[in-house]
C-alpha cells in the first residue's frame, strides 16, 4: 500500500514540476539553475522509487518466509483442473478413496480459472449465468436405458438376500457385464457406452433406490477403473487390450492406492515402494514392488488393477525417459507375486472391498500406465482427473435416498395409523418429512448443477467437495429421518426393510476422503482460497519465483497484493449494503411472497448476493493468518458450512427456474431455502464470534461490521415457519406433483411383483381416498354406501398389509439344522431337569 501511494505522489510531484517549468520561458530560469532542479527532481525520484522497491522486497521477502515452499506435487496441481489447491496437505487429501469413488471420463478445457466456485469467491455469483450455462440433460438413448436396463437390473436384484449372502447372483452379475454397466464413461469407440455424467449419476441413484450395493460396485468401475486414466494416458497397445475389455466386462476393474498408513493422506504412498531394477534373467527394464492396500473396492473380483506405487531409480536406469515419484501399474490378477481374494466387511454392506498385496512384485515398464516416460507421472494423471469424482458417485447415493425416503416414508405416514390417525397428522412427523424433503430438493439441485458443469468440461474440485461433504451429510440426515418416521419396521431385516441397509451404507460413504470432519474442516476452504480466490494464484506464483526472479516476483506479489487490499474493501462494502438491503427486504416480505415464483426467486437471489458478499469478505479476512491458516480447522469448517449452503442455494434456485410448473415445487423451495440461508448465517456469525490468530480480534471486528452492521438485525434468517413446514408435508405425504418428481427416479417393480416401496406408493391414493370418505362420514353421521364401504375395506387390508415386518424361523443357518436348540433354551432345560415341579399348574 505504502509503495502505490508514494508512486501516485511522485507522480504527481514530477508531472507538476514538469508542467510549472514548461510554463516558464526559458529566459527566466538560468540553464544552469533548471539542469540543477532537473538533478534534484530526478535524485529524490531515484531516492523515493528506491525506498519504495526496499520496502517491497523487504515485505515479499517477509511472504516467502511465511508461506511454506510448494512442492513438485503442488505445483503440477497449481497448473491443473478448474481449481488448485494451498498446500500439499489440503492436495493429498483429495485422493482416499477409501471405499467409493467415480471419476467420469472427461476431457477438460484448459480454463484453469474458471468456475461457478470462483464466482462465490469473487462475491458476485449471478444466478442467471448458472441458468444459462449449465442445462443437466438426458439423450434419448441414456433414458432408454435408464428406463429398461436398470430396471431390469434392479428386478434382478433382491436388497436382502444380497445383503446376507454378501454377494450378488451370477445371473446379477452376467446381466451388469452384458450391458456394459461397468463401461458406461468408456467412449463409444472402444466398445463403452459414452455415456454422459448426468446419466451416470441418474443411473446410480436409481440402483440406490433398490440396492446400495449395487450403487456402489457400479460406480468404482466408472471412476478409476482404471479406464478413465488408460483413456487419457496408455498406450496404444494398453488401450487396445484393456479398454475393449473392460467395456464389456471380461475384466471387473479396481485401484489400489489407500493403504494402512495412508488414509486420508493417500498419495503419501507409505508401504507401496518400487525400485526400477533389470530383471535378473532377460535384462528387461522393470520396476521391483512391495505393496499392502486396503479398503480397495471390486479387489476381492477384480480383473485388473491399478496400483499407485512410490518410484525410485537410485541407478539411474531410466536414462532421462520418465521420472522417480508417484507412478501408475496395470497389474492382471494372476500376475506372479500378486495376491487379491481376501475381503473387508464394511458394517453389513455386500460390495466386495478388500486388500491387495505382494512383496518383490516383478513388473515390466510396458505394464507401467503410460510406459516408461510416463513413470512418476502419476500426480499429473490424478490432480487432472479427480475432480467431479467425490461430486457425483456419493451424491448419487444420497438423491437414491431422498427419494426413497419422500416416496416410501411418505406413503408410509399415510398408510400408518396411531390413535385412529396417520401419523402424517402428528406435528413431529409432519417437522421430519419436510426437513428430509428440502434436503432430498437440495441434494437433487446440488447433483444437477455439478453433473451439468461436468458434462460443460469444467474439473469443479471445489464444488465436487462441496458436494461430497454436504450431500452424503444430508443425505444421512434424511435417511435418519425416515429412520424415526418409519420407526420399527426401518429396524427389522428383511424384504419389507426398504430403508435399513442404506441407513447402514450411507456412513460408509461418508468415509471416503478421510470422512466428513476432514473434508469440511481442511479440503473445501484449503482449495477455494487459491484459484477460487481472483488474486490469489498469481501471488502464490509470484512467490515462489527464484531468486534469480525476485525482481519479477516482487512486481507481481505488489500487484496482487494491492488487488486483494482491493477486492477486500469492495466486499467490505458491498456486505454492509447487501446486507442493510436484505434485512429490509425480509423485514417487509410478506409470509406467502413464496407462492410466487418469480418473487421467490428474486427475493432469495438477493439473500445469497448478500450472502456471497459476507463470505468473500471473510475469505480475504483470513489472508491475515498467512500459513497458520491450515491449522484453523474450526474456522475452515465453518467458512465450508457457509459456502456450501451459498453454493447449494443457487442449485436449488436453477432447479426451481428449471422445473418451475410443478405445483407446490414453490413451497418446498422456499422451505429450503430458508433453511439454507439460515445455514450460511449461523456459520459466517460463529465465524466472527471465533475469528482466531493474532489479528483475530481485528479480524472479527472487521468482520461483524462488513456481514452484520445492524447487530441482530442484520441477521434476519430463521427458520421455516410451521404453517409452511405443514404444508410441505402435506405434499410429502399425499399424491402431489411434488412426490411425483421425486418418484421419477425411483424403482418400481412390475404389476403383481411383491415389493414394498411400490406397494407402498400404490396404497398412498387409496388410504388418502378412504380417509376423506371417514371424514366426510363423521361429518355428515351417515352411514356409507356399498362403493364407500369397499374402498374403506381394501385401504384398512393394504394398511394392515403393509405394517407388517418380516418374520424368520431360522436367523442363522445353523438354526435351520435339525435338532437345533437355542443355547438359552438348552440352559432351561437344564435348570428344569433338577426341579421336582416344572409347570406351575404342578406347582399349585
Amino acid at each position: 500500500m505504502l509503495s502505490s501511494t508514494t508512486r501516485r505522489t511522485t507522480t504527481t510531484l514530477l508531472r507538476g514540476s514538469s508542467s510549472t517549468l514548461a510554463s516558464k520561458p526559458s529566459d527566466i530560469i538560468p540553464s544552469s539553475l533548471n539542469a540543477s532542479s532537473n538533478n534534484h527532481q530526478l535524485d529524490q525520484r531515484r531516492t523515493l522509487l528506491g525506498l519504495v522497491h526496499a520496502i517491497d522486497k523487504r515485505v515479499y521477502r517477509w511472504a516467502r518466509g511465511v508461506l511454506p515452499p510448494i512442492s513438485k506435487t503442488e505445483n503440477i496441481a497449481l497448473g491443473c483442473g478448474t481449481i488448485v489447491v494451498l498446500t500439499e496437505f489440503f492436495v493429498r487429501s483429495f485422493l482416499d478413496y477409501s471405499f467409493i469413488h467415480i471419476h467420469p471420463f472427461t476431457h477438460h478445457n484448459n480454463d484453469h480459472t474458471a468456475g461457478f466456485d470462483r464466482d462465490i469467491f469473487s462475491g458476485n455469483p449471478s444466478l442467471q449465468h448458472l441458468i444459462d450455462t449449465y442445462q443437466p440433460s438426458l439423450t434419448t438413448e441414456e433414458q432408454s436405458y435408464l428406463t429398461n436396463q436398470v430396471t431390469t437390473l434392479c428386478t434382478l436384484l433382491n436388497d436382502n438376500d444380497v445383503v446376507t449372502n454378501k454377494d450378488f447372483s451370477k445371473e446379477a452379475w452376467d446381466y451388469m457385464r452384458d450391458e456394459k454397466f461397468f463401461g458406461m464413461k468408456i467412449p463409444k469407440e472402444w466398445g463403452g457406452l459414452g455415456f454422459s455424467t448426468e446419466a451416470v449419476s441418474q443411473v446410480l441413484a436409481k440402483l440406490a433406490t433398490q440396492c446400495f450395493d449395487a450403487n456402489a460396485t457400479v460406480a468404482v468401475p466408472n471412476s478409476l477403473g482404471p479406464g478413465e486414466l488408460l483413456v487419457r494416458y496408455g498406450t496404444d497397445e494398453q488401450k487396445e487390450y484393456f479398454l475393449p475389455r473392460l467395456a464389456n466386462g471380461t475384466l471387473i476393474p479396481c485401484f489400489g492406492l489407500t493403504g494402512p498408513h495412508s488414509g486420508s493422506d493417500a498419495t503419501s504412498l507409505i508401504g507401496s515402494d518400487c525400485v526400477v531394477s533389470k530383471h535378473p534373467v532377460t535384462g528387461e527394464l522393470g520396476v521391483v514392488a512391495s505393496f499392502k492396500k486396503r479398503y480397495i473396492t471390486l479387489a476381492p473380483v477384480a480383473g485388473v488393477v491399478g496400483l499407485g506405487l512410490n518410484l525410485s531409480d537410485p541407478e539411474g536406469l531410466l536414462g532421462g525417459s520418465g521420472d522417480e515419484g508417484f507412478t501408475v501399474a496395470l497389474l492382471e490378477r494372476g500376475h506372479e507375486g500378486l495376491r487379491m481374494g481376501p475381503r473387508h466387511i464394511p458394517l453389513n454392506a455386500a460390495f466386495m472391498n478388500g486388500t491387495v498385496e505382494g512383496e518383490d512384485v516383478w513388473i515390466p515398464m510396458s505394464s507401467i500406465l503410460g510406459g516408461q516416460e510416463r513413470c512418476g507421472f502419476g500426480w499429473n494423471m490424478f490432480v487432472e482427473c479427480l475432480a467431479e469424482g467425490r461430486g457425483v458417485s456419493l451424491p448419487a447415493g444420497s438423491i437414491g435416498a431422498a427419494r426413497s425416503v419422500v416416496a416410501g416414508v411418505g406413503a408410509y405416514s399415510r398408510v400408518r395409523k396411531q390413535f385412529r390417525v396417520p401419523i402424517a397428522e402428528f406435528g413431529g412427523i409432519q417437522e421430519a418429512m419436510a426437513k428430509a424433503g428440502s434436503d432430498g430438493l437440495i441434494t437433487i439441485a446440488g447433483g444437477d448443477v455439478m453433473n451439468a458443469i461436468v458434462d460443460n468440461h469444467e474439473a469443479p474440485m471445489v464444488i465436487s467437495s462441496v458436494m461430497k461433504q454436504n450431500c452424503t451429510e444430508r443425505g444421512r440426515r434424511i435417511v435418519e429421518c425416515g429412520m424415526d418416521i418409519a420407526a420399527g419396521s426401518a429396524i427389522c431385516r428383511g424384504d419389507k426393510n426398504y430403508l435399513g441397509n442404506a441407513y447402514m451404507s450411507l456412513p460408509i460413504a461418508i468415509t471416503v476422503e478421510g470422512a466428513n470432519i476432514m473434508t469440511r474442516s481442511f479440503q473445501i476452504i484449503g482449495q477455494g482460497l487459491t484459484r477460487c480466490h481472483p488474486h490469489m494464484s498469481d501471488l502464490l506464483k509470484a512467490l515462489q519465483l527464484p531468486p534469480s526472479e525476485e525482481k519479477h516476483g516482487v512486481k507481481i506479489f505488489v500487484k496482487q497484493f494491492h488487488k486483494i487490499v482491493g477486492h477486500g474493501i469492495t466486499n467490505f462494502f458491498g456486505s454492509v449494503s447487501r446486507g442493510v438491503g436484505a434485512t429490509f427486504s425480509s423485514a417487509t416480505r410478506s409470509k406467502t411472497a413464496y407462492k410466487n415464483g418469480d418473487e421467490l426467486l428474486a427475493y432469495h437471489e438477493k439473500q445469497l448476493l448478500r450472502l456471497a458478499a459476507n463470505f468473500a469478505l471473510t475469505a480475504d479476512l483470513c489472508f491475515t493468518l498467512g500459513g497458520r491458516l491450515k491449522f484453523e480447522e474450526l474456522l475452515m469448517g465453518r467458512l465450508a458450512d457457509a459456502l456450501g449452503a451459498i453454493y447449494l442455494g443457487y442449485a436449488t434456485l436453477h432447479h426451481y427456474d428449471r422445473r418451475r410448473g410443478i405445483e407446490g415445487l414453490e413451497a418446498l423451495t422456499e422451505h429450503a431455502m430458508l433453511r439454507l440461508e439460515r445455514e450460511a448465517q449461523e456459520a459466517l456469525y460463529a465465524a466472527s464470534e471465533n475469528f482466531p490468530g493474532p489479528l483475530g480480534p481485528v479480524a472479527s471486528t472487521v468482520m461483524k461490521m462488513g456481514c452484520f452492521p445492524l447487530g441482530g438485525l442484520t441477521r434476519p434468517y430463521s427458520d421455516p415457519s410451521d404453517t409452511l413446514t405443514k404444508e410441505v408435508s402435506r405434499l410429502l405425504t399425499t399424491p402431489s406433483e411434488i412426490r411425483d418428481m421425486f418418484q421419477e427416479g425411483i424403482y418400481s417393480a412390475p404389476d403383481g411383483a411383491v415389493h414394498q416401496m411400490t406397494d407402498l406408493i400404490n396404497a398412498l391414493p387409496i388410504c388418502v381416498e378412504a380417509d376423506k370418505v371417514a371424514t366426510s362420514l363423521r361429518r355428515e353421521k351417515r352411514e356409507p354406501t356399498a362403493e364407500e364401504t369397499n374402498l374403506i375395506a381394501k385401504a384398512d387390508a393394504l394398511r394392515d398389509a403393509l405394517i407388517q415386518v418380516d418374520v424368520f424361523e431360522h436367523a442363522t443357518a445353523e438354526e435351520a439344522q435339525p435338532g437345533y436348540v437355542r443355547p438359552a433354551l438348552q440352559g432351561t432345560e437344564e435348570r428344569f431337569a433338577n426341579l421336582d415341579k416344572t409347570v406351575f399348574r404342578e406347582a399349585a
